[in-house]
């Protein structure tokens, strides 16, 4: 009975060691992001396009994208056991990018080195954090140079941040310009100093159907961004129009910083009751 228990204990300790000795300590993990209103993926398109896919808002108007872009930062993955991996949360070069629907190559991000583990759920930003919505091209000179390519322009003209979102489009049967870009501000205190102005940085929560694996197989994560929430979302249904008065949001040059929250609001959520926006799960690919 010695001998079987010696050799049974000996056959654990070798199929443990043999085990560990295949599985890696970290591997890739990809996001794939993909752009809809409602179920139908979004093909962009000029004032006249024949193509582009149109969308129909409660208000019922209809509005159509030229242009698609947004902010990714700020990743962490939630193992199944509740730990929180932060994946370059202080490095926008390595741990930001701009989603750029006109460019497919934007729309996968991989992210290198994740511990093996099994992930419930990923934490990211839409938008920037406060603390490094600075335009600083010696720290972060990737990022910066992506966020200020001439097909890109996701940096505010006054050079206090970044851009967040930038959609440009069209809407109503007369093809009225729309341009909505979103984004924190900053603001001269009584002193002179700039301090935070309007924050428009969203913190997305999404838990997933099933767990990613990050063992021998690279996962991938399919997130969806359901641009009918732009105009039809959880915080406010949205009524486009163009013109000078406070109430006016189809251009950035006019829309107010209040009429501004209502889009950010809708897209990231309220960051109270709604901390998901547009933002799903499509699907997870082990």
């Amino acid at each position: 009975m010695k001998k079987n228990l010696i050799l049974l204990a000996s056959s654990l300790l070798f199929f443990s060691c043999s085990r560990d000795d295949n599985s890696p300590v970290a591997n890739n993990l990809k996001l794939s992001f993909k752009n809809t209103f409602g179920e139908t993926e979004i093909v962009l398109g000029d004032k006249t396009s024949t193509v582009a896919t149109e969308n129909t808002s409660e208000a019922g108007q209809v509005h159509h994208f030229s242009e698609l872009k947004y902010v990714i930062s700020n990743i962490r993955l939630v193992t199944s056991e509740g730990s929180e991996f932060p994946y370059n949360i202080n490095d926008l070069d390595e741990g930001a990018f701009v989603v750029n629907h006109a460019d497919a190559s934007s729309l996968e991000f991989l992210l290198n080195n994740i511990p093996a583990n099994e992930y419930k759920q990923i934490k990211f930003g839409l938008g920037v954090r406060n603390d490094l919505n600075i335009l600083d091209e010696l720290r972060f000179p990737n990022f910066y140079r992506q966020a200020g390519e001439n097909d890109t322009e996701m940096m505010w003209e006054w050079g206090t941040g970044y851009r967040f979102v930038k959609i440009e489009g069209f809407y109503e049967a007369d093809n009225k310009q729309m341009s909505i870009h979103t984004g924190s501000t900053l603001e001269d205190d009584d002193e002179g100093n700039l301090v935070q102005g309007v924050d428009a940085y969203r913190d997305i929560i999404l838990d997933f159907p099933i767990n990613a694996v990050v063992d021998n197989n690279e996962p991938t994560i399919v997130i969806k961004a359901d641009f009918d929430h732009l105009l039809s979302g959880n915080s406010h249904t949205i009524t486009l129009s163009t013109g000078n008065g406070g109430e006016d949001n189809a251009t950035p040059n006019i829309h107010t910083a209040v009429q501004m929250m209502k889009f950010v609001d809708n897209l990231g959520g309220d960051g109270k009751n709604d901390n998901k926006g547009m933002f799903s799960i499509f699907k997870i690919e082990n």
